[in-house]
């Protein structure tokens, strides 16, 4: 790493990164990229995993293989200075940082590219390796990568590596085709596998907490190991230029005194961004970690729950099974303790949930079922606008989200005035979104906290307010405003 100083304090560091992109989603970029960071870990090499886009699934595989938590950078939700803070603080005390595309290199937004792999790229001057399938193709390949190099002029691919090759004939075609016309530098060619390791389901890859791990992992870095130049990829990684300034990020403490908030962490519930968590940190919480299914209730006193996404539809015996839990929620919600649910976190504060198995009871917070269907029923980005007081968001104020649910939250029409007016994205339906019961918040869209930080400050504040509550021994809470 080089260190330089700038005049107002804030120190300036290269730090060693390679991005992995595709030509499309289905080239096989994480598997590859699984494969290349658990093995430069076994080598003792650390790694810093980072994913673009909104993305639980494949950064939770991605922190598995390194052993760190894997972060989130998004030009969706971040200024390109700010998506540079975040990765510069991540990045500090690790070896290298490896960042995983998503779908295609140049899919964006729109016809320029807005919020694209490739944008990214450009944002942390990171050199770009490709991904590439290569099923019943050969020669066209280097037509593509000529394709890519010429399709923005500040944009340049660094290495490809060959994905699903046949043979040894058939590498020696890719890599003659792709010398002769390119400067692209071949970095490995990984041979078709009799069988995925890491087996999809509708939302991706499958979760990595209903799926064995290490031994696919290790597997992974095998197949890399043996097929994939890992010190030319070093070399690349080094030979980088472009420096960024670490200053902070994060709000101040909003309280004198911590809070305490039980943040869900189960085969359930596990979508969290890590970057969330530690604004609540940041603002004066401690996270403690609980389970829906295993925990008859959190292992200490809590102020305020944040259940985060997951798959509560593949687990809803074992959450239904666990009644204490489920009324232990509801009496929560009851007494007016902040909560605040996204997406299968909202799931659980129905009353039921509908699958091809059965019916299955929930928390009940909120009188509404939950049905399992066969296509997305929300999928994308978000821009939501606050309609109603609440705790975590001030009336009238904008921000951006995601919303990715194959479920749908069935409402008697006019039982409910919801919180989002949704500019964009399909929420609970036709683009309004957001529960509001007492101090209890629930919605199918997602956030990323440092784009809204205030999301913080003013769940810890409730939760304050939560905690002051049970000093002066009140049965319940009335409904709070957000004040930033």
């Amino acid at each position: 790493m080089k260190h330089n100083k700038l005049n107002h304090g804030y120190p300036k560091i290269s730090y060693p990164r390679i991005l992995i992109g595709g030509l499309g989603g289905g080239s096989g970029k994480t598997i590859v990229t699984l494969g290349l960071i658990k093995s430069l870990r076994n080598k003792g090499f650390r790694i810093k995993p980072f994913k673009k886009g909104p993305d639980y699934i494949d950064a939770a595989w991605l922190a598995l293989a390194a052993g760190e938590s894997a972060s989130n950078l998004d030009p969706f939700f971040m200024d390109e200075e700010s998506i540079r803070i975040i990765f510069s603080l991540k990045a500090q005390d690790f070896d290298i940082s490896i960042i995983e595309g998503n779908r295609g290199i140049f899919d964006g937004l729109d016809v320029e590219g807005s919020c694209s792999t490739a944008h990214l790229a450009k944002v942390l001057g990171s050199p770009v390796i490709v991904v590439v399938d290569c099923t019943k193709v050969t020669r066209t390949v280097a037509a593509m990568l000529l394709g890519c190099n010429n399709l923005e002029p500040d944009f340049k691919l660094e290495g490809v590596i060959f994905n699903r090759v046949a043979g040894s004939r058939h590498k020696k075609i890719l890599t003659r085709s792709v010398e002769r016309y390119t400067d692209i530098k071949v970095l490995g060619a990984i041979p078709k596998l009799k069988k995925d390791p890491i087996p999809e389901r509708h939302m991706g890859l499958i979760s990595h907490r209903e799926y064995e791990s290490e031994d696919n992992l290790n597997y992974l870095a095998q197949v890399v190991g043996d097929n994939v130049d890992l010190d030319r990829i070093l070399k690349i990684a080094r030979d980088v230029s472009h420096e960024f300034e670490i200053k902070p990020i994060w709000p101040k403490r909003v309280v004198s005194e911590p809070v305490n908030i039980g943040v869900v962490r189960d085969s359930s519930l596990w979508f969290y961004y890590e970057e969330n968590l530690e604004l609540l940190k940041a603002c004066g919480a401690n996270i403690v970690e609980f389970s829906l299914i295993s925990d008859l209730r959190p292992p200490q006193e809590i102020h305020g729950i944040y259940l985060g996404g997951g798959f509560p539809e593949t687990q809803a015996d074992l959450l239904s099974k666990n009644k204490q839990m489920r009324e232990w929620v509801f009496n929560c919600a009851q007494m007016g303790m902040p909560i605040y649910a996204e997406c299968g976190g909202l799931m659980y504060l129905c009353r039921e949930i509908f699958t091809k198995h059965g019916l299955y009871p929930m928390a009940g917070v909120f009188p509404c079922k939950i049905r399992i269907h066969k296509k997305p029923q929300g999928h994308g980005y978000t821009r939501a606008l606050t309609t109603r007081d609440n705790p975590f968001f001030k009336k009238d104020s904008e921000f951006l989200g995601h919303e990715f649910h194959y479920s749908s939250c069935e409402i008697k029409e006019g039982e409910f005035a919801f919180v989002l007016d949704l500019k964009r994205g399909e929420g609970i339906c036709s683009g309004k979104d957001g529960l509001l019961y007492k101090n209890t918040f629930a919605c199918y869209n997602h956030i990323y906290g440092p784009h809204i930080p205030s999301w913080g400050m003013n769940f810890v504040r409730a939760c304050a307010e939560f905690k002051n509550s049970l000093v002066t021994r009140k049965n319940f809470l009335p409904p709070i405003r957000a004040m930033y």
